[in-house]
């Protein structure tokens, strides 16, 4: 399966002029927030804009307003952590600061480019900025990431283990083949104990006293149809 994790470009748009972002409505996407007039920061990249924010179910959407081959977009499942910033030592304008788990180990990761292949680099930053022209649409947009963070709950680990009463037919498949394993084994164990080191009488004893239990049961059917018919 391609590893879909981190920043990625977006160019699938529909409509005139500079159009909407395609969503994936046969699973259940959904346009959740349009921002127009938002600029996107990429790592400490100079700010693109003017562009507009389409916020989805499933991610995270900017789209340039000038130019429809430039687009960006990471999946909710990808980002890490969101928060308002207002802090100019951090940023000199307000911002919605989002980290984002790209799937690569710490020293291929960099939140930062300088030159190079554009599209190579792009997999590998791990912050942004989204900065609305207008501020104070900045804690609608926090709440609406923390909507749609919800909806797109992490995987959990060992998932698997914690509900292993649900079988697949491979697992049925090899659980009948363990207790079929296991019932051969425990024939030959029986047989192997009825003729260990050369002693036959032991596979007798054994027979003689199954037959006994068997005339015990018998007896004791007989022993209660006597008493049902005294009363």
């Amino acid at each position: 399966m391609e590893n879909m994790s981190g920043l990625r470009f977006f160019v699938e748009r529909t409509g005139d002029g500079a159009g909407q972002p395609v969503l994936d409505a046969d699973n259940g996407e959904e346009l959740m927030h349009v921002q127009p007039g938002t600029a996107i920061v990429l790592g400490s990249r100079q700010p693109e804009s003017p562009g507009t924010l389409y916020i989805t179910t499933k991610q995270v959407v900017w789209l340039s307003d000038t130019d429809r081959s430039k687009g960006y977009a990471v999946d909710f499942l990808s980002v890490s952590l969101h928060a308002v910033s207002r802090d100019p030592e951090a940023y000199q304008d307000p911002c919605l600061y989002a980290q984002i788990d790209n799937g690569l180990e710490d020293d291929e990761s960099e939140g930062s480019t300088d030159g190079g292949d554009e599209s190579s680099d792009l997999s590998r930053i791990t912050e942004l900025r989204l900065v609305p022209s207008d501020p104070d649409q900045l804690d609608t947009l926090f709440q609406i990431f923390c909507e749609c963070a919800e909806l797109n709950p992490e995987p959990i680990e060992g998932e698997e283990e914690e509900h292993n009463w649900i079988f697949s037919a491979d697992q049925l498949e090899n659980q009948e083949a363990e207790e079929e394993s296991e019932w051969t084994f425990s024939q030959n164990l029986t047989h192997s104990i009825g003729h260990s080191n050369g002693d036959h009488d032991l596979a007798h004893t054994v027979l003689q006293l199954q037959i006994n239990d068997q005339r015990f049961e018998d007896a004791e059917e007989m022993d209660s149809d006597s008493k049902n018919g005294h009363h």
